[in-house]
């Protein structure tokens, strides 16, 4: 479908590693804070075939990333659910495990959109304020609006590009939103401003910067506030420092020029300054896909219908189905976030009506985005067509895509050879 993001990374130096290969499964249902209304879900696991079909998907998208291992958790609150590890934390590192905090990347933005809602529903702010209310010294920005940013419709430049050389070269470092920004608002603007969606980092850390001026509150406070604790989150921050749980990996080029496969090289862990309130919140699979379930479900006091109502196309050759706005892409009848950060690809996606939900994340970066992100969709429709445990009553499966449609865009991804 051609809908891939820019992802551009410094080569490194290889270094010869094998990769080890172990799986555990724990199937669980992640514990619901009382105050949410979601839908009850089922405890207990998966049938039989139902898990052997997810796990054959993941292994074959870690193999086609060139992944040591992944983390992954999928919940059908009719049918039960899947919560696994696979693989390896890192080449000839111990088994993954289900409960290893990661990065979750791109997700940051939906959270940070939570914090502008609560606040717009406290009166701190109003969604059509301009940031130049709140940010000084962004020439030709003010006027652009906090819900504009929050929609990825201001038209600011992605800084991710320009600093992903800086990044991997010094992935300790710690950033100032100010300089993350001066990549981005330096940069010519992607297009009218309300007018179309072009997922931009430097939006996302503007807008994070703005609510702290508002609120005179550190981002990791409000979101402590208006997210992790609400929700029962304790697995989740914004930290200063890393999780260090499961490496980060980049594949480089092989002195054929093509990835040499069989010798990722480690990198990071990437300081969350570098990411801030676009990719900095680290998680882990319950606390996340709790959070993604509530966020699609609009389940939270300050969550309202207009924020994820008329959305525009997430690419301009997106399908009609694949749109985005208020922090966060529509599929069908999903709901979530997608992208790479160094090292990782992380995927997360809930059903607007049904409540199931897919968490994923993979550890080599080298490959689009687009990979995890067919992932979570494929492993989105098995999901959706295990049948109901005792009881219960499965819904009506309607995902624009079917499982086969997603296994040949990892394939048309792929970095590494298939198995």
């Amino acid at each position: 479908m051609g809908m891939t993001r820019p992802h551009r990374m410094r080569r490194f130096a290889a270094a010869v590693f094998a990769i080890a290969v172990a799986a555990s499964v724990v199937a669980c249902s992640p514990e619901r804070s009382g105050d949410l209304d979601l839908p009850a879900q089922v405890d207990g696991s998966f049938p039989a075939e139902a898990q052997q079909q997810l796990q054959a998907a993941v292994d074959r998208a870690v193999a086609a990333s060139g992944a040591s291992g992944a983390l992954v958790g999928v919940w059908a609150p009719w049918a039960g659910s899947w919560v696994a590890g696979t693989g390896a934390v890192a080449p000839d590192g111990a088994a993954t495990s289900t409960d290893a905090a990661f990065t979750v990347g791109s997700v940051t933005r939906a959270m940070t959109c939570d914090v502008l809602h609560g606040l717009a529903a406290q009166g701190t702010v109003g969604l059509d304020d301009p940031v130049g209310q709140y940010v000084s010294g962004i020439p030709g920005h003010e006027s652009l609006t906090l819900e504009q940013l929050c929609d990825s419709t201001a038209g600011l430049a992605p800084f991710g590009p320009s600093l992903a050389p800086r990044f991997a070269a010094t992935p300790e470092r710690s950033w100032k939103p100010r300089e993350l920004l001066a990549y981005g608002t330096g940069v010519t603007t992607t297009g009218t401003p309300g007018t179309v969606f072009a997922d931009s980092d430097t939006g996302y850390v503007l807008l994070g910067l703005a609510l702290e001026r508002a609120s005179h509150r550190p981002a990791a406070d409000l979101l402590q506030e208006f997210v992790f604790t609400p929700m029962g989150m304790p697995a989740s921050s914004l930290p200063t420092a890393p999780p260090t749980d499961i490496a980060g990996l980049w594949t480089p080029d092989g002195e054929d020029g093509k990835p040499a496969c069989a010798a990722p090289v480690e990198v990071g862990p990437l300081s969350p300054s570098a990411g801030f309130t676009a990719a900095g919140v680290v998680s882990d699979l319950r606390d996340l896909g709790r959070y993604t379930q509530a966020l699609a479900m609009g389940a939270r006091a300050y969550d309202a219908p207009a924020r994820f109502g008329d959305p525009l196309p997430a690419t301009p050759d997106a399908p009609s189905w694949f749109t985005a706005t208020g922090g966060a892409y529509q599929a069908g009848t999903l709901i979530g976030q997608y992208g790479a950060t160094l090292g990782h690809l992380t995927a997360a996606f809930a059903d607007r009506n049904t409540g199931m939900t897919v968490v994923v994340t993979l550890n080599n970066s080298r490959a689009s985005d687009v990979l995890v992100r067919s992932l979570a969709w494929q492993l989105a429709a098995i999901a959706s067509k295990i049948p109901a445990a005792a009881g219960q009553t499965a819904p009506a499966a309607g995902l624009p895509w079917t499982v086969d449609d997603m296994a040949g865009q990892i394939a048309g991804t792929a970095v590494c050879p298939l198995p």
